[in-house]
């Protein structure tokens, strides 16, 4: 008989983000009662991360800020200590019994955790045994960023995966493992990738930054960062109808409290069943 596949969704803690990039054109009367913003402008968002456990095998998707930041960003972003590796060790999974680690895009706040800093060898994977996923396209951007965005991506969080032959490039859609399927959307970088988990009869969405918190299933509600906003809409439409039409629990990548829920449709306007998740 095959093993149950199990999820548990982790934090690699919190950061703070300027509203307006957050919430994109929603005016700050609107979005501040949502998340109240502190001196400098900025919200509260998480680094959430999910551990799958499926045939024997742990894939975790994406791997929050981790430790590496320099202190201007750390300042910057108000970092604190990195939770994720702790979080695994909980659950009896150490770095070197994960297997694969999906990367919903290489922006700072999915990837620090990929590579850790060692004195004697320097910046290392985290994860030694682990084939790490990601689009072709997020790699080709992260290695030649343009003026938008100069600070998004950081090279030692994925370039020792690829010096070490451990950087695997996906291109559009793909079946990872049994179960671990990604879907190429675009939108918010060149290739955001979202990933679909079947789990016992139903499936599970990790929408990283196409919806990264339950304020932004509003349609209109849309990064100010993102690279296309109107390939984020349709992707964002396609995604959240069928959700609602098939059921799916969905992960909120950066929900700092409400991480997971159902979208059901009422009346003609989307209501999230928030789902407390282990």
């Amino acid at each position: 008989m095959a093993a149950r596949t199990a999820l548990h969704l982790l934090s690699d803690g919190i950061i703070k983000v300027d509203g307006g990039v957050v919430f994109g054109q929603i005016p700050k009367g609107q979005w501040q009662d949502w998340a109240p913003p502190d001196r400098r402008n900025r919200v509260r968002i998480g680094l959430n991360c999910l551990l799958v456990q499926a045939g024997g095998k742990n894939y975790l998707v994406d791997t929050g800020v981790g430790q590496k930041l320099p202190a201007d960003m750390r300042n910057t972003f108000g970092v604190g200590a990195s939770q994720l590796l702790s979080a695994l060790h909980k659950l009896g999974c150490p770095p070197q019994d994960i297997h694969g680690v999906v990367l919903t895009s290489l922006h700072f706040e999915h990837t620090g955790n990929c590579t850790k800093m060692e004195r004697r060898f320097g910046v290392v994977p985290t994860f030694p045994r682990a084939r790490y996923y990601v689009q072709r396209a997020a790699f080709e951007e992260a290695m030649s960023p343009n003026e938008r965005d100069p600070d998004g991506f950081i090279k030692d969080d994925y370039m020792p995966l690829y010096e070490k032959g451990q950087l695997e490039l996906v291109d559009d859609e793909a079946m990872l493992a049994p179960g671990i399927h990604v879907r190429r959307t675009g939108g918010p970088s060149k290739g955001h990738q979202v990933v679909i988990i079947n789990h016992g009869g139903e499936r599970v969405a990790v929408l990283g930054d196409l919806v990264p918190t339950p304020h932004h299933l509003r349609y209109a509600c849309i990064a100010s960062s993102d690279r296309q906003p109107e390939e984020t809409l349709k992707a964002k439409k396609q995604a959240l109808s069928e959700a609602i039409d098939e059921g799916w629990l969905l992960i909120f990548s950066h929900g700092p409290e409400e991480r997971a829920g159902y979208l059901e449709r009422r009346n003609g306007r989307h209501y999230l069943r928030p789902v407390e998740f282990s």
